[in-house]
């Protein structure tokens, strides 16, 4: 290993002649510092502009959707065959597609992930519950058929993006392209758009909640149990741009977290299921007292708007009761009445209507709407309503605002990609009725969408502009990570990757907590451009070693968006850029010696725009351009050009490897692998023994070992901590290997 390394040292740095070997590099070589706000920007400007192409996206497909409904007359009795992606391509006894099964061809396509997809045509998703032959859904899907040629259209003008999809307020699900849905294990198709964030976001405002619920005697058996689910239903209806609180009512009031008592809380993931442990232990006992319940509701929210806390928007108080029986009246002149800005949603649970008109009458009249919930299958349709009735000012004022989610996890990319590559965010918009008729009832048509894959916004900071410990990264409006190289959203259950239950609201803090005084929290959170320096302790090798950095963050916000770009430059390597220039044949001939990889995770030339190129390798790409071959390819210049450089300046060495394993002495016992890495990604590497032969880790620099590669989400292991070291010294790194794998 000594005699290999010192090898590498005296071929590329000629080390005995420094002054001799600088004279004769400096006309094709110049090194120049980073502006790192300059960079920042120039980062944020791109991601920006990525983003707004998919608002653009989805903004043609909501005015499609409300052009189509303008003209669309609603027919009772309409027939119409759809592609029921659920039916598609299966036959009967006799050979014959079934109804609504019709022939929907399929082929696998690497930009969806190798799915099976049908580009040209989008189909129809409905869930188990929801009939799929009702007048409401083969009229709307008659309706929006209208959307297909914008899909393609879209596809067509931005073939970065991906799924593409409208969900309707009736219940049905169009998807470009088009797929064969899956059944659930238990054959049932749970799936329900509407339940789905992107929806629930769009189809809303950001709101204040109150969840009153009956806990009196009369309320045991099935009657509490479904409470309970009514709850945990209403709560996962709930964001983190939401604010809410649960109160329990008998003959007294009682929070159900004491903790919460007075305030409203943000509806994040903890909070939210932390609620749904309490409402699990709730009991019945005593009689009930709405009254009590109701003041103490209006005046936490009265409380809440006066002190310029919760979302400063809707504000509801959501009753989930068997019945009302005293005079409740005065409370609703005292607190809500005329103004009415606090609506108030009715949950009469069980079958005894005895009180039905009370309970109907509470929402009624205060703009709310009332519910009667049976059975346990009633909660989840019924809890829905409160979203439409919340929609109706933003329906009427045709307040079209765009959206964007929290990360979330595509199962499809678990084993594919970097843990902090597997997230996606969705840009949505809610779709309203235009019709003259009903534009003064508030009609919402449904939400439009698409997907964007996480990794696909962060390749837009290429890692070899960030030196060999720098990164960046992106966070929401509410502090929670988007992306960042330490969010590791996945655990290991036995032999299987699982998602961690809050992996999509890990706050910023939790990843940079050098960050002790959260101003950088602050500052991104509030949509800041500025800088910050902190002492960082890093570490490499999943915790094994530790770095002691000086990192200087660059932190601007993303127009348009809830998010903020953050970026690391550490002292030392990320200050500088080193540029080299030679000339494309000579840089052509060694980048295809054998011995010689690029990046495979870095994007040298952007091969997912033309189909065509989707089954390149990135050194193919990279070879194919620079002989002229592929000359539409949108390549990195300056990277290529880096790469090119040091091709060049490593070429000695497979000469002088090769020969060494040839010679009489051969290598040193014991040397199993040689290998180089620069900055521009690229790596030559040598074997002298075969990988049974190996005594160490059999699978180093192989494409599954990711640790000691280059990837979208950090250098090598070796190569970071080798940069920290002294010039012309060595390091010696022993990984540390699981015997039980």
């Amino acid at each position: 290993m000594t005699i290999v390394g010192k090898t590498i040292i005296d071929t590329l740095h000629k080390k005995r002649k420094p002054k001799k070997k600088l004279k004769d590099v400096e006309p094709i070589i110049r090194i120049e510092e980073v502006d790192g706000s300059e960079l920042a920007q120039d980062f944020s400007d791109e991601i920006e502009k990525m983003l707004g192409s998919k608002m653009k996206s989805v903004k043609r497909l909501a005015d499609t959707v409300e052009d189509a409904d303008l003209y669309h007359e609603f027919n009772a009795s309409l027939e119409f065959d759809y592609f029921n992606s659920l039916l598609i391509n299966t036959m009967d006894e006799d050979g014959n597609y079934i109804e609504l099964g019709g022939e929907f061809p399929l082929e696998e396509n690497e930009h969806f992930n190798n799915l099976q997809v049908n580009t040209l045509m989008s189909d129809i998703q409905v869930p188990t519950n929801v009939y799929n032959k009702d007048p409401d859904i083969l009229n709307g899907v008659y309706m929006s058929e209208a959307l297909n040629d914008v899909f393609i259209s879209n596809f067509q003008k931005d073939p970065t993006l991906t799924w593409q999809f409208f969900g309707s307020s009736t219940g049905f699900f169009r998807l470009y392209p088009g797929i064969k849905w899956t059944p659930d294990p238990n054959g049932v198709v749970a799936f329900d758009c509407r339940n789905r964030n992107w929806y629930i976001q769009a189809a809303t405002s950001p709101k204040d909640i109150i969840i009153v619920v009956d806990v009196s005697g009369s309320m045991k058996g099935l009657k509490l149990t479904i409470a309970k689910h009514t709850i945990n239903t209403i709560l996962d209806t709930l964001g983190e741009n939401d604010f809410v609180n649960i109160i329990a009512y008998t003959d007294y009031v009682q929070y159900v977290e004491p903790c919460f008592q007075g305030t409203l809380v943000q509806a994040d993931l903890d909070n939210r299921e932390h609620f749904k442990l309490l409402v699990e232990d709730l009991q019945v006992k005593g009689e009930g007292n709405i009254k009590k319940a109701m003041k103490e509701s209006f005046w936490v929210l009265n409380e809440a708007t006066a002190n310029g806390q919760g979302s400063l928007c809707n504000q509801a108080i959501m009753l989930i009761t068997d019945g009302a029986m005293e005079d409740f009246q005065s409370v609703f002149e005292e607190f809500n009445w005329p103004e009415r800005k606090v609506r108030v949603f009715t949950y009469l649970i069980g079958r005894d209507m005895t009180f039905a008109e009370n309970v109907k009458w509470i929402a009624c009249n205060n703009k709310g709407y009332y519910t009667h919930i049976n059975t346990l299958a009633d909660v989840q349709e019924n809890v829905m309503e409160y979203l439409h009735v919340l929609s109706r000012p933003m329906v009427i004022d045709h307040d079209h605002d765009i959206i964007w989610t929290e990360a979330y996890m595509d199962s499809v990319l678990f084993n594919s990609m970097a843990q902090s590559l597997l997230l996606m965010t969705t840009v949505a918009m809610p779709v309203f009725s235009k019709k003259k008729e009903t534009l003064s009832h508030g009609i919402l048509l449904g939400v439009v969408g698409t997907d964007i894959p996480l990794v696909e916004v962060m390749m837009l900071a290429p890692r070899y502009k960030l030196g060999a410990h720098g990164y960046a990264f992106l966070i929401t409006n509410n502090g929670y990570i988007l992306a960042h190289p330490d969010l590791r959203p996945l655990y290991k259950d036995g032999k299987k990757l699982k998602p961690k239950p809050n992996y999509n609201s890990v706050d910023l803090t939790e990843a940079e907590w050098e960050d002790s005084d959260d101003t950088l929290r602050t500052a991104m959170v509030k949509g800041e451009t500025g800088t910050l320096t902190l002492d960082v302790r890093a570490t490499v090798d999943r915790g094994k070693r530790p770095l002691f950095l000086k990192n200087k963050y660059f932190y601007t916000t993303i127009n348009e968006t809830p998010f903020s770009f953050g970026m690391v430059l550490t002292q030392g390597h990320g200050q500088y850029m080193f540029y080299g220039n030679v000339s494309i044949e000579e840089g052509l001939h060694d980048l295809q010696q054998p011995d010689l990889t690029i990046a495979s995770g870095w994007t040298y030339c952007e091969t997912d725009i033309d189909p065509q190129h989707r089954k390149l390798t990135q050194l193919q790409a990279v070879v194919r351009y620079l002989t002229g071959k592929e000359p539409d390819l949108e390549c990195d210049e300056i990277l290529l050009q880096q790469t090119l450089f040091d091709a060049v300046v490593t070429a000695p060495l497979e000469a002088y490897w090769t020969a060494l394993m040839l010679s009489d002495t051969g290598v040193e016992d014991g040397v199993e692998t040689a290998f180089l890495g620069t900055r521009s990604g690229l790596m030559r590497v040598i074997r002298y023994i075969g990988k049974e032969e190996r005594k160490g880790n059999r699978n180093f620099l192989s494409p599954g070992d990711k640790e000691n590669l280059f990837t979208m989400d950090h250098h090598p292991i070796w190569y970071r901590l080798a940069a920290e070291n002294k010039p012309g010294r060595f390091y010696y790194y022993v990984p540390v290997y699981d015997i039980n794998k």
